[in-house]
């Protein structure tokens, strides 16, 4: 028989892998949804993107909610909200991802999906300076010249259409501090998650009794766009719980590395799916961002081989 008291499902499958395994397939997968997500928000483009994010946020709680009373762990939610520091930390953690999952929501609806990706590109990188300066991981001389490369895109692209890409930057650093604080905070995956929702939970609730004026809020919704509403829990929750679950056993550095496998989906929908524009100066820009991913991945599988670069370690 199954012990239930186990991290989630996903745990009890991958058991017989190293703990570094499971963590690098459960990040793998998270961003391989996250790649395809912008899809199922393009068929909620109807409404509007705070209305979707409420919706979002409720049906997440509910889908979490269901899973830690079918695993018989709502002590660790207890224990959690006991906790003051942890709290706290919970609670800035609800607040990036809240402010990152209604951003997006409104720039893939708004037809803003490639800028959106350049910010899921610019986040390895980010990460990586995250992880240095919080983390204590090193950094070695062609990683820091990553890292410029991943700059000079940004500016040019800045240049190029005279405003800065701020939807690009915003995602970046509220998914990045967002996954920073997740990795040091003292909470597994599900409990911590239920909790940011919990948090979230009446913000949401009130705003959608408030624009629908019923108890049922799903205002004029019908059909089709009623499943994808009641949906949204699903598609959210299941790779939030997948990136919590994976990126505690590997390296932040890793994760970064992984996760540039999302904004690839989200730019080739974006492009070929929905028909948004890709010109000379996006190309130039997301160039040197691909370098940069580039010759940080080549860095990052040196030292998995134990063939560390010469190059000295970049303090910052």
């Amino acid at each position: 028989m199954l012990n239930l008291h186990h991290e989630i499902p996903i745990d009890i499958l991958l058991r017989p892998m190293t703990d570094t395994l499971r963590g690098t397939l459960s990040t793998t997968a998270s961003f391989f949804i996250w790649g395809m997500i912008p899809i199922y928000w393009k068929f909620l483009q109807s409404l509007p993107s705070t209305h979707v994010m409420a919706h979002r946020v409720i049906w997440s709680l509910v889908f979490v909610v269901s899973m830690l009373f079918f695993q018989q762990r709502w002590s660790e939610v207890k224990t959690a909200l006991r906790n003051p520091t942890l709290r706290y930390t919970l609670m800035l953690t609800a607040f990036l991802i809240g402010i990152n999952w209604l951003l997006y929501i409104w720039a893939v609806n708004h037809d803003h999906i490639v800028e959106a990706s350049l910010g899921y590109f610019i986040n390895p990188l980010f990460n990586m300076v995250l992880g240095i300066i919080f983390l204590k991981e090193k950094l070695h001389r062609w990683q820091f010249v990553s890292v410029v490369l991943a700059v000079i895109g940004v500016i040019f692209l800045t240049i190029e259409f005279h405003r800065l890409p701020w939807i690009a930057l915003a995602l970046a650093f509220s998914f990045g501090f967002y996954g920073l604080l997740r990795k040091t905070a003292q909470v597994q995956s599900v409990p911590g998650f239920c909790v940011e929702l919990m948090i979230l939970f009446p913000l949401a609730l009130g705003y959608l009794i408030w624009f629908t004026g019923a108890p049922g809020f799903f205002g004029s919704a019908r059909g089709t766009i009623y499943a994808l509403l009641l949906g949204s829990g699903v598609v959210t929750a299941i790779p939030m719980l997948l990136f919590a679950h994976g990126a505690k056993r590997i390296p932040y550095i890793t994760v970064g590395f992984i996760q540039y496998l999302a904004p690839t989906g989200q730019l080739l929908s974006g492009v070929f799916l929905f028909n948004e524009p890709f010109t000379t100066s996006h190309f130039i820009s997301f160039g040197c961002i691909w370098s940069g991913l580039i010759l940080y991945s080549t860095t990052v599988v040196f030292q998995y081989r134990g063939l560390k670069p010469k190059a000295e370690s970049i303090a910052i």
